[in-house]
């Protein structure tokens, strides 16, 4: 079976440090207020966000 990746490569060029956004994990909940959202990136840094109500 072919990687996700490999398909999106034939159909637009990937470079290094692209994100594939392949959306949420089975189970995993919404995000509610007071909730806390971290990426990190090696080498760059990490942001961190708050959910806060609409």
């Amino acid at each position: 079976m072919r990687s996700r990746a490999a398909r999106i490569a034939e159909v637009m060029t990937l470079l290094p440090g692209d994100v594939i956004a392949t959306g949420t994990s089975a189970g995993v909940g919404p995000l509610v207020p007071g909730d806390r959202v971290e990426v990190r990136i090696e080498g760059i840094g990490s942001l961190k966000n708050t959910v806060v109500k609409p």
